[in-house]
């Protein structure tokens, strides 16, 4: 199981998805993990100084991870994910997406911080959640 999201610098969501058989109603439990952890990354970020993008695992709630990916301009970027050893892989996945929402942000059509929309993003992002994190 695997939720996803894009928050921006106001803790508002940009972007959710879910990826390999997640329950329906699990949807309220994984967005209250994924946003209680945001104070971790933040915590983490701003701490220590940290000038790494990608944050590893900041958090765990009970069976579940969190990793964390923080773009220049403060956008987090959360996987709530169930199993623990993928550290290269989730990177690699994070790298990818954040390449894909550096060109969705310089589209001239797009309100910066706000809920994307794109069809072309939505599946890009899927397919590099099978790639990635669901092989």
């Amino acid at each position: 199981m695997y939720y996803f999201a894009i928050v921006g610098r106001k803790d508002n969501p940009i972007y959710e998805a879910e990826f390999g058989g997640s329950k329906k109603d699990m949807r309220h439990l994984n967005q209250l993990i994924a946003h209680a952890s945001l104070d971790m990354i933040d915590e983490q970020v701003w701490s220590s100084g940290s000038d790494k993008m990608y944050l590893k695992t900041v958090d765990k709630f009970n069976q579940y991870f969190v990793s964390a990916f923080v773009t220049a301009s403060c956008v987090r970027f959360v996987l709530l994910h169930s199993e623990s050893g993928k550290e290269d892989s989730i990177k690699s996945f994070f790298t990818e997406v954040y390449e894909n929402f550096v060109k969705i942000s310089l589209n001239p059509f797009y309100v910066p911080y706000s809920e994307i929309k794109n069809a072309a993003f939505k599946k890009r992002v899927e397919d590099l959640a099978k790639k990635w994190l669901l092989t």
